[in-house]
């Protein structure tokens, strides 16, 4: 490494072809109105100073890549840091010279540090930009002479506020001193690296402090110094372009921008951690060097991380999505969990693009991540443990025993219990000032209102965009304070934004309602064409108190467990089925009130033998339940309507594990049998 100390005039002066080359891997010209304006106001500061020789300003450091090769006349450097600076400098010289008349010598010195004059094409210009977002066309033409480029770089935007303070009329300039302060006392420390050294860490240590660059600016100056230059164009076009126009740094996720958040889930993706904000450059080179020891390697790893920006893609932006079931699963499961599953989704979608899981399956993982993520949410478990499960889960997941294999890791992983939903819905579940809170209390209702119009053929949707409706209103009225009681005031504080006390309607409704009296709310959403609201206003509720909202919130509880039920395979813990009574089997959607896991058995039995094409072979794997005939004296046997024989003496948790394991003999899926029990 060599660092000297040199003006802006002897970092653009040379007796032969000088060229500062922008990897392609380097953002784009990024500085701003305010960055533009702090430089020049630098320039004026030592133009206006009184001391002779004018003041040295120094701009920083200025990090560039030599070839070992080069050598003789030419200086080809890769420009490593400093590209804004070294830019916008060029671009405020060239406004001071179209200032200028055509004749002025001053002109002829400005060009000197602009170009090679004697060569063409690419090599005739000092500075060679990126072409993200025709930053490399807009200099060109502004070093050039064109005086209206018709770019939207933000290099020209630049240029332009540079002609405008130079033409500001409260400013008088003299051109050729304003040029001397430029080149003469604007100084860089000029550190020069050449590629034998590990130029990344050198660059890490400069970029510790002070810059902001993103990880994701970080990983791409580390790409620019690990692939030859003859290698870069390529790369970049072929590879890195595409990633870059499709996860956008300015855009967030996760408060992170889009392309430091894909680097990061990728990494938690492929090795089962998820990387701390600040550690995803570290994290990435650490991966590189492991298992990218040459350019070939490292290439193959970019063609890769094309492939899954793809996929990332699709999952922050769903409509991009084309299949229209995995687009509305990964639209809920935005709402419900947003970006923390991507790690997992990343695996989902590189097994799906390699035909290893199939649509359906897909569509049904989806379905899966959501029922255990929204149960969770419901039973109010604590979500910062979420980044680590869902970034384990990639690594753990056996692919050729796909669904089996996800829902048993999630059942393993904190699974909330009913229990753990009804607790949390009734007496801690509110509407929060989280940025998301609407968005998931709308999800919860609307999912419930479809649920509750599932045998209709269809189901209502709102007019008009939906607002969250307190019955107990957040302003209440005398009449309100008499029939909640003595405790109005405690009640209040402690029930308006829990959900019994919440619903959805129209702005229109909404204002209508207001803090009208509950007989006249009661009224008017018992004929709300929303089932959700309808269905429970209809019933005899005199009052609305705490008691009321609490029963509301049971009520829609247990409608958000029937929604989200428990995932087929979820075996309880034996002394829970044993000690337990059943109140509700749904089979494949059809509902069975019971009270017995006798009922159970005999209804399961029944429902499935209806569908079963070879009950013979279920009754030949199953022979301590099933029989072809009665044994004699036996008082404890059902006939089925098929002619077999059902055996009822058995245990509550040996019916329950029975259930589950013809259900999916005879074909159905884990999730179309369930149970509800108390």
């Amino acid at each position: 490494m060599n660092a000297t100390s040199l003006s802006i005039g002897k970092v653009f002066e040379s007796a032969g072809v000088l060229q500062y080359i922008l990897p392609h891997f380097q953002r784009e010209f990024a500085w701003e109105k305010e960055e533009w304006q702090t430089l020049f106001d630098d320039a004026m500061e030592i133009y206006r100073s009184d001391s002779e020789p004018r003041p040295e300003h120094f701009m920083g450091s200025l990090v560039v890549i030599q070839d070992q090769s080069t050598s003789g006349k030419a200086q080809m450097f890769t420009l490593v840091d400093g590209q804004q600076r070294l830019t916008s400098i060029s671009l405020l010289l060239c406004a001071l010279r179209d200032t200028l008349s055509a004749d002025d010598p001053l002109r002829a010195s400005i060009e000197k540090l602009m170009v090679n004059p004697d060569e063409e094409g690419r090599l005739r210009y000092k500075i060679l930009p990126t072409t993200k977002y025709s930053d490399r066309q807009a200099y060109f033409a502004i070093v050039d002479n064109e005086l209206n480029p018709a770019y939207e770089s933000g290099i020209v935007k630049a240029w332009k506020h540079y002609q405008k303070c130079l033409r500001d009329d409260a400013i008088d300039i003299d051109s050729k001193q304003f040029f001397n302060c430029i080149a003469k006392s604007m100084q860089v420390v000029f550190i020069k690296l050449y590629r034998s050294e590990q130029a990344h860490r050198i660059f890490e240590s400069l970029n510790a402090k002070g810059r902001d660059l993103t990880q994701a600016d970080l990983v791409r100056n580390y790409v620019a110094m690990k692939l030859p230059l003859d290698r870069q164009e390529r790369a970049f076009n072929e590879h890195w372009a595409k990633i870059d126009n499709l996860l956008q740094e300015q855009r967030r996720v996760a408060r992170m921008g889009e392309l430091s958040a894909f680097l990061r889930h990728y990494l938690a993706m492929t090795y089962g951690v998820l990387p701390k904000t600040k550690r995803v450059y570290t994290r990435f080179r650490i991966h590189i060097e492991r298992y990218c020891p040459t350019p070939e390697d490292f290439i193959s790893e970019l063609r890769k991380l094309n492939r899954f920006a793809q996929f990332y893609n699709k999952l922050v932006r769903p409509e991009n999505e084309p299949n229209g079931d995995i687009r509305r699963g990964l639209e809920r499961l935005n709402i419900v969990v947003e970006s923390v599953c991507y790690p997992l989704l990343l695996r989902f979608y590189e097994s799906y693009s390699e035909e290893r899981i199939s649509e359906s399956e897909f569509v049904r993982a989806l379905g899966i991540v959501e029922n255990y993520s929204t149960r969770r949410f419901l039973a109010g478990a604590r979500t910062n443990s979420l980044n680590n499960v869902f970034a384990s889960l990639p690594r753990e997941l056996d692919v050729e025993n796909f669904l089996p294999s996800l829902t048993g890791l999630l059942q393993g992983k904190g699974y909330p219990r009913n229990q753990d939903i009804r607790q949390n819905m009734c007496y801690r579940f509110k509407l929060t000032k989280d940025r998301n809170a609407k968005k998931r209390l709308f999800f919860i209702l609307y999912s419930i209102e479809r649920h509750l119009s599932r045998d209709s053929g269809g189901y209502s949707v709102l007019d008009d965009d939906p607002q969250v409706e307190h019955i107990m209103p957040q302003s209440l009225s005398e009449t309100w304070r008499e029939d909640i009681g003595t405790e109005w005031e405690q009640v209040h504080g402690d029930y308006l934004d829990r959900i019994g006390n919440l619903t959805v309607v129209t702005g229109e409704w909404n204002t209508a309602m207001s803090n009208a009296p509950f007989a006249t709310k009661k009224a008017m959403l018992a004929e709300h064409a929303l089932k959700i609201n309808s269905d429970y206003f209809s019933q005899d509720i005199p009052l609305w108190n705490a008691d009321a909202i609490a029963a509301r919130a049971d009520w829609l509880a247990q409608r958000a467990i029937e929604v989200w039920y428990p995932l087929g395979g979820f075996s309880p813990p034996r002394g829970d089925i044993d000690n337990a009574r059943p109140t509700l089997l749904v089979i494949e959607g059809r509902r069975f009130e019971l009270n017995l896991w006798r009922e159970v058995l005999i209804t399961t039995v029944e429902v499935i033998a209806e569908r079963c094409d070879d009950f013979e072979r279920a009754t030949a794997r199953f022979p301590r339940f099933l029989s072809s005939t009665e044994e004699a004296g036996s008082i404890a046997s059902h006939r089925l309507p098929n002619g077999y024989w059902l055996k009822l003496s058995h245990s509550n948790s040996n019916i329950y594990r029975f259930c589950k394991q013809l259900v999916l003999f005879c074909g159905l899926d884990n999730n179309d049998w369930h149970v509800e029990y108390e």
